[in-house]
């Protein structure tokens, strides 16, 4: 595919958490306020302050946007789509587009990691989907089918037919998927987006090389989870 363009954007918070950190926080500035005007014992605000406090950190944690970069050569490789922790590598009958045999590797976001989606591999998007469903517990094998998700196909510049799946869990209501059919897409740019508990599934072709193992914790865009098998080998 040539040069690659990287189009790596300058933001520690992801865009998707803007809105809600700025409301809350005026919320929670506005609530101590009146506690501290009201109560001139200053329990209830220093109480108030606590756990509020607590609560947006763990917020804002979740809606971090960490800067990365892959730095090593992206051909042929897998890279972790989302932070969190590997619960499912195994091979599977993929009747929806593939009709045959895929390698799936699964991804479990918990609340305290960073949400944000990256795309696995170099490519185009061939196309995007999206879902409705339930809001089974992420982990849980059914969630891939049952719950809703969204699917981005991606082919390589090998001609490889990558699935990269969006799935909400338990609490998550919510998938924002960036990814465009008809766009080119490289390693370092986010696919999308899901809020609290999430799960992403990447079905590859048999023979690729899997390079993480179960329980693995993940960093994505950093952590190569897998090596796409060369033709012929």
């Amino acid at each position: 595919m040539g040069q690659r363009i990287r189009k790596l954007k300058k933001q520690r918070i992801h865009r998707e958490g803007t809105g809600t950190l700025t409301y809350s926080m005026t919320a929670i500035v506005v609530i101590a306020l009146l506690l501290h005007w009201l109560d001139p014992s200053h329990i209830a605000f220093w109480s108030f302050v606590a756990v509020a406090g607590t609560v947006w950190a763990i917020v804002l944690n979740f809606y971090r946007c960490p800067i990365r970069e892959f730095k090593e050569d992206t051909e042929r490789v897998v890279v972790a789509p989302a932070d969190g922790k590997i619960v499912v590598i195994e091979e599977v009958d993929e009747n929806r587009y593939f009709h045959d045999r895929r390698l799936m590797i699964s991804i479990f976001m918990s609340l305290v990691n960073v949400h944000a989606n990256w795309f696995p591999v170099d490519g185009k998007v061939k196309f995007v989907k999206h879902f409705n469903g339930n809001f089974h517990k992420a982990w849980l094998p059914k969630a891939s089918e049952e719950n809703e998700h969204a699917d981005v196909m991606i082919t390589t510049p090998e001609g490889e037919d990558i699935l990269c799946r969006q799935i909400a869990g338990a609490m998550a209501r919510r998938i924002v998927t960036y990814a465009k059919e008809g766009e080119e897409c490289y390693i370092d740019e986010h696919l999308g987006f899901i809020k609290l508990g999430s799960r992403v599934d990447v079905y590859l072709p048999i023979g690729s090389e899997v390079c993480v193992k179960m329980g693995q914790a993940t960093t994505g865009d950093l952590t190569v989870i897998a090596k796409l098998k060369k033709h012929g080998c």
